[in-house]
């Protein structure tokens, strides 16, 4: 399923606006059973004169952050990613399981299969100048055209506000 911007809102500090343009695509959130408190948001995105995705929220979460999950040797590490994801000028990055990726913390209820979740993400380009993108991404057990993977295996670290 592609997912299209609903809404681009940018402001330059002297009160004009700016047409920078992040592009999200193929967005979608883990399912969560009763009782999970955390969970991954999955996309693609492309800046066309480049960005960094500094921060992001939902009211589905009390705590949302731009987190990187790579391995160390033979343990998993996981932390969220300080000063922002780098988003390469007409490079598309994908945040995906097992990689980078928007983590959903202190979820307020289950996130069960086919329905969506509302999340703003925060860009901010070369002169620091932000903007938000308001998405809905669909809730899914894996990526449209994925093979399923574990419900709850993904992340079963203890979150932390950092």
């Amino acid at each position: 399923m592609k997912l299209k911007t609903l809404a681009l809102i940018a402001a330059l500090a002297c009160g004009t606006a700016s047409a920078q343009t992040v592009d999200v695509k193929d967005a979608w959130v883990r399912t969560t059973v009763p009782g999970q408190m955390a969970t991954g948001a999955f996309m693609k995105l492309t800046a066309k004169d480049g960005a960094k995705l500094v921060g992001a929220s939902s009211p589905a979460a009390g705590v949302v952050e731009v987190h990187e999950m790579k391995m160390d040797g033979d343990v998993m590490k996981m932390r969220a990613v300080q000063g922002g994801l780098d988003l390469p000028a007409g490079k598309t990055v994908e945040l995906k399981p097992g990689g980078y990726h928007v983590m959903l913390m202190d979820l307020k209820a289950a996130l069960p299969k086919d329905s969506t979740v509302p999340m703003t993400l925060v860009f901010k380009d070369a002169k620091g100048v932000e903007s938000k993108v308001e998405v809905k991404a669909p809730v899914a057990t894996a990526a449209p055209g994925a093979a399923a993977a574990p419900a709850g295996g993904m992340h079963s670290m203890d979150h932390k506000k950092h």
